[in-house]
Order: structure tokens, then sequence, then C-alpha cells
């Protein structure tokens, strides 16, 4: 996520606005995030594969790992 300053949201505002991505960006005050810009809708095709390459998946998706009997 894009982390920026108050200040520069504040100069460039409409220009970050056309710009905002469907992660949208973080806005700090002295170093510290008070609030998050995120679009109000995103189209669900451009969710398709956002995540691709951001996610590792380590193991088996489809067991706890855990050994159980369903009769006992």
């Amino acid at each position: 996520m894009i982390t920026l300053g108050a200040a520069k949201f504040k100069q460039e505002c409409l220009a970050i606005l056309d710009r905002l991505g469907p992660e949208g960006i973080v806005i700090t005050k002295h170093g510290k995030p008070v609030a998050r810009l995120v679009p109000i809708q995103t189209e669900s095709a451009a969710l398709i594969g956002s995540l691709s390459g951001k996610i590792r998946v380590h193991g088996d998706l489809l067991t706890t790992g855990l050994r159980w009997d369903a009769e006992s």
C-alpha cells in the first residue's frame, strides 16, 4: 500500500484521486498513519489476479495438518 504525507496529499489531491488504485493509500501526519483512502467501488474483474505473486502458500490448503478419526 502506498503511504503519502498529508501535505503532499493536500497539494495533489485531485491527481491522486484520478490514479487511485484498488489497494488505496495511507495518509500520514508526522510519519504516523491517520487515514486510509480506498476507492468506493472496485470492479470485480480488476480483482481477478490482483494478488498474483503477492501470496505464498506453504503446505496443503485442503488439510489442517492434524490427523483425526470421525468414528472416535
